[in-house]
């Protein structure tokens, strides 16, 4: 039995020994996949994003928390830091994502935005991924064929030569099944369970701009904001005039000034001069 060099990818192995089904190209075309698909449940991977405002911040993170626990799911990641006002005050601030089953995201976000002050953005997301997953079953089983094709040939090897090349296109194509069947494990958890990453905002961060005992709204409240923006930034710009600004310019003209004298007594001088001259020559021809 005579075993050909691999030339890159999977080891090669006599064609009329071992002639491996088409896998991930032929399973991927539009006809094949397309009815595979349609024949099947979808696999749709849904998840979803929000920032709300609340008043509690770490108890609404623990609430969070248990819920996703008591829903089945788990915590993927949680994050409660510190965060500052518009008045350089300290609040709270977290971040959590969880996971929860597909079929109770919708309960999962009406808890979530349960006696929220506000919810300031939401996103829900979906993905069919129902032609990769049926591409990648077909794909799987072309490549644990080839495998048993490849092990009904290695009992039948009679040289070093032959186990070693046949070995080392197992070893490849068991690679390639691993592989594949960990996206399939991807899919099929992502779509059992649906990723939600909420921001947490403390509610002192949204308070409205109180003068007194008024609470201006809508246009009101953005007219005197901006105009406390505009005294603000004027008055940072006179600070920073009188105190850089003019002392800079008060410098440079005075360095200016004393350029000018001395140039302006130079021309003098020099027109001086010619005068004495012009003299000196006359009572020379007299």
């Amino acid at each position: 039995m005579d075993v050909l060099p691999s030339s890159g990818g999977a080891p090669a192995v006599e064609q009329d020994m071992f002639a491996p089904e088409p896998a991930f190209e032929e399973s991927t075309s539009n006809s094949g996949s397309g009815a595979s698909a349609a024949a099947i449940e979808r696999i749709v991977i849904k998840n979803a994003d929000l920032a709300i405002v609340v008043s509690d911040v770490q108890g609404r993170m623990e609430a969070i928390q248990s819920m996703a626990e008591g829903m089945g799911g788990f915590v993927v990641s949680s994050n409660l830091y510190q965060s500052y006002t518009s008045d350089n005050i300290e609040v709270p601030e977290a971040t959590i994502t969880v996971r929860v089953p597909a079929e109770k995201l919708t309960e999962a976000l009406d808890q979530i935005k349960k006696d929220v002050v506000e919810v300031q953005s939401e996103t829900v997301s979906g993905q069919d991924v129902t032609a990769e997953y049926v591409d990648l079953q077909s794909n799987l089983k072309s490549l644990e064929a080839t495998e048993e094709q490849l092990n009904k040939i290695l009992e039948e090897a009679t040289t070093t030569e032959d186990v070693v090349n046949i070995f080392n296109q197992l070893t490849y194509y068991r690679q390639q099944i691993e592989v594949t069947k960990g996206q399939i494990k991807y899919y099929e958890e992502a779509s059992a369970l649906s990723a939600i990453s909420v921001r947490i905002v403390a509610e002192e961060t949204i308070k409205p701009l109180v003068i007194g005992k008024w609470e201006p709204k809508g246009v009101a409240l953005e007219a005197t904001q901006d105009l406390i923006d505009f005294f603000q930034g004027f008055s940072e710009f006179l600070i920073r005039f009188i105190i850089f600004t003019l002392p800079v310019l008060l410098t440079i003209g005075f360095f200016l000034y004393l350029l000018f004298i001395g140039a302006r007594a130079i021309f003098r001088k020099l027109r001086g001069s010619k005068p004495k001259k012009e003299q000196a020559q006359e009572v020379e021809k007299k």
